[in-house]
């Protein structure tokens, strides 16, 4: 377990510890010969030196010195010259070399500190912060790496303002690691083009595809296994205009009308990105009928196949019924919180989340409406 420097520099840590080395120094003195702690004692400046400041690991280390000296110099006389000179000696090596470590430790977490900024800058460009706002549309949700201590992983999102309306992603790369996180870079950075310039969404998972062709061909050449991408993009024009869905080999949506939660795929389902080439048939997207007060929950399968202590599956269609009248910022941090909690805090898989709706829907009391229209095609599975 990583053990973290004590905020405030340790203080109140440095005070346990000095009170520690004066107790341990008067033991000593009053056993003189008989008993020696010394070894205990050496063990407080490097608890200091690990989780200090350096000035209170000079204090603490220095103490301890002093104390030392003084206990076999001067206050227990009857210790033998040769026997005092060597503790003598090693206390001052011990506290030197606390001193010495702590040092070393504090360059070695600045560099980190530094490393890990850069790092997070870079994934922040990859990854922008939920909520996000895009014209008509409020995004909320969240992400959750498998690897601990990543900001990204193998998922992937991103929302676009267009001139042909707005236009959502979220993808799932096959497998872990650098190899995944490259791949979902570049199907990113693909789609962050496409969507603006493209007029077709499906022109828009053509170059998705074919970016990610591009990158598994470089790939190929280094030997690195090639990866797949499933997706769903989402495009949303104006109030009057149908909204678009289309799958590319993405686990359904969910959609959520009143206090009613469906889950729904589009009515064409197709390959994942990488893939496109096995049939050579074209993707097609799906236009459903628009409806202002339903809004979509999409998400990677690290959410749906999320497991409990006894393997059972993350109910999510169920745990959405319950969020129906929260807002989307809410909803996240309520579905987040309760996915940790569900899995133990031991997530397999990265988890992502998308909560789409109508910005300017948003804050109101959604009334029921049964007989409103659908955001989606096909039946509920």
């Amino acid at each position: 377990m990583h053990l973290r420097r004590v905020p405030d520099g340790g203080r109140t840590l440095t005070v346990l510890l000095i009170a520690a080395l004066v107790a341990l120094a008067v033991l000593d003195c009053m056993t003189g010969t008989r008993l020696r702690l010394a070894l205990v004692a050496s063990v407080m400046p490097l608890i200091a030196a690990r989780l200090c400041s350096f000035r209170r690991t000079v204090v603490v280390s220095g103490l301890f010195a002093a104390a030392q000296v003084l206990i076999h110099c001067v206050v227990v006389p009857e210790w033998d010259t040769l026997a005092a000179l060597v503790a003598v000696l090693g206390a001052l090596l011990v506290a030197g070399f606390a001193v010495a470590l702590c040092a070393a430790l504090l360059e070695r977490e600045a560099a980190y500190d530094r490393t890990r900024m850069v790092a997070d800058a870079v994934q922040r460009t990859m990854l922008r912060e939920l909520p996000i706002t895009a014209g008509r549309l409020r995004v909320a949700g969240f992400y959750i790496s498998a690897q601990e201590g990543a900001r990204v992983g193998g998922d992937i999102y991103e929302v676009v303002d267009s001139p042909y309306g707005q236009r959502v992603l979220i993808g799932d790369v096959q497998g872990k690691g650098m190899p995944a996180i490259g791949a979902g870079h570049a199907v990113l950075t693909s789609f962050r083009e496409a969507a603006y310039h493209e007029a077709a969404l499906e022109a828009v998972a053509d170059h998705m595809e074919s970016a990610l062709l591009r990158h598994n061909s470089a790939l190929s050449l280094t030997g690195t296994e090639e990866r797949f991408v499933t997706a769903m993009l989402l495009e949303v024009r104006g109030p009057e205009d149908p909204t678009r869905v289309l799958s590319c080999g993405h686990i359904p949506y969910y959609l959520i009308r009143g206090d009613e939660v469906e889950e729904r795929l589009p009515g064409h389902f197709g390959l994942p990105l990488g893939l496109g080439v096995l049939t050579g048939e074209p993707r097609l997207g799906v236009e459903v009928p628009p409806d202002p007060h339903e809004w979509v929950v999409l998400c990677t399968d690290g959410v749906t196949e999320a497991r409990d202590a006894e393997g059972r599956f993350y109910p999510l269609r169920e745990r959405l019924t319950r969020w129906t009248r929260l807002e989307p910022a809410d909803l996240a941090r309520a579905l987040r919180a309760d996915l940790e909690r569900y899995t133990g805090g031991d997530l397999k898989d990265d988890a992502a989340v998308l909560i789409v709706r109508n910005a300017h829907t948003c804050g109101e009391r959604r009334e029921r409406n049964p007989a409103a229209r659908l955001l989606g095609q096909g039946g509920a599975r």
